[in-house]
């Protein structure tokens, strides 16, 4: 089969690579249709993420048609059905898959590759679909075929009448979206801040809305972004045009926002002093993470307010305002997102017509040109907002 590949930093390649098998009971294999390229694999493509190998198969969020099951496979799914799978791979038995948790899974890191991410850590994390060993070692699914563990907690099948483009983000950035707003605790009248206006800042900017928020307030610096943030009804913030602290402490009355949400993570882009030296300490192996915008949302969030982290960091940083998070009694709630959760429920209003998720599609491609689509969405930010990888361009086109 034909699949995209890592071989280091910025590059990628598409390569004739073995096609998968069942492995185990609950796998499924799929026929990949369609996948996207994530602003999380920019961290990869970046080479930020520890535990590539030259060859591994990217990618995390795609959906497909059932062409093979195990013999422990869920038995609600048969050959043929259409499938959105969702980019964290969960057992379904363990204590935190069995309490909503499923980004927590104790299970879904096989053994031999587990230590590297306890290590980091200090406990294991789940399996992730194409990204690195640290999270299991997985192929991804920008290819043609994916192995699927877990067949029976994780994929959920497409309703008929829904066209690919409509669900694909259920595998990731719409839950990721919409968790990184619920841990935000919104309660009517608040205003909630969003740093980043790509494509998981701009699902949390509706979720914010769809769970009462009075106020959206999104902070980018890409025009084409913050147009499309405002077309959702957020105010918006270019941060090269302004002190962004001081401009939020003015349009809430001084009080700063109820609850601000870091859809940034690990590559804070921008001149500030604090962003420099982390640059710097980056690019010498003293530290991993460029941190400004956690810094900056927990400099500007409200007294008793809310800090919401769905952005991906991977190691570690310094100058953390911990005086600042202590002293305002700011609750923060981060982690990776726990998408079989809310993917039923999300379903429901994708079908209802109450969000229609293709809004962030800019660019369409054939998998062959996964290359280039990285290389676009790394390069030219200010165009590309999402970039949709189609595995039959003859059909899709």
């Amino acid at each position: 089969m034909r699949a995209l590949t890592w071989h280091g930093k910025h590059d990628v390649r598409v390569e004739t690579v073995d096609d998968p098998k069942i492995l185990r009971p609950r796998d499924i294999i799929i026929k990949v249709t369609s996948t996207a390229i994530c602003g999380s694999d920019l961290h990869i493509y970046d080479s930020f993420i520890p535990s590539m190998l030259p060859g591994d198969i990217l990618g995390h969020e795609f959906m497909g048609e059932v062409v093979e099951i195990g013999s422990g496979g869920s038995k609600d799914l048969k050959i043929g059905d259409r499938v959105v799978v969702p980019f964290n791979i969960a057992c379904g038995n363990c204590r935190p898959c069995t309490t909503g948790q499923f980004s927590g899974c104790d299970n879904s890191n096989p053994a031999d590759k587990a230590d590297l991410s306890e290590v980091a850590y200090g406990h294991a994390v789940s399996g992730i679909f194409g990204y690195s060993h640290m999270t299991g070692g997985y192929a991804g699914g920008q290819a043609e075929y994916v192995r699927v563990p877990y067949s029976d907690v994780g994929p959920m099948k497409v309703p008929e009448g829904l066209s690919d483009e409509q669900v694909l983000f259920l595998s990731d950035i719409f839950p990721t979206g919409w968790m990184a707003a619920e841990n935000c605790m919104i309660e009517a009248g608040d205003t909630v801040a969003v740093w980043g206006c790509g494509p998981v800042g701009q699902f949390a900017i509706r979720s914010a809305f769809l769970q009462g928020a009075a106020k959206v307030i999104a902070i980018d610096h890409h025009a084409n972004r913050l147009a499309l943030a405002a077309q959702a009804g957020a105010e918006v913030l270019n941060y090269h045009d302004v002190k962004v602290r001081e401009a939020l402490m003015e349009m809430t009355g001084g009080r700063g926002p109820d609850s601000c949400i870091d859809a940034v993570g690990m590559e804070s882009h921008g001149f500030s002093p604090d962003n420099v030296i982390d640059a710097a300490k980056a690019a010498v192996r003293l530290a991993t993470d460029r941190t400004h915008v956690l810094r900056e949302v927990i400099m500007a969030c409200r007294k008793g307010g809310h800090v919401s982290v769905p952005g991906v960091y991977g190691g570690i940083t310094d100058k953390f305002p911990v005086g600042a998070f202590m002293e305002k009694g700011i609750t923060m709630k981060t982690g990776q997102t726990h998408t079989q959760k809310y993917m039923t429920k999300l379903l429901g209003m994708v079908v209802e017509g109450k969000i229609d998720p293709t809004f962030v599609i800019s660019h369409r491609l054939p998998l062959e040109q996964a290359a280039e689509g990285y290389k676009m969405f790394k390069d030219q930010q200010d165009e590309v907002t999402k970039v949709v990888l189609k595995t039959d361009w003859k059909e899709a086109a």
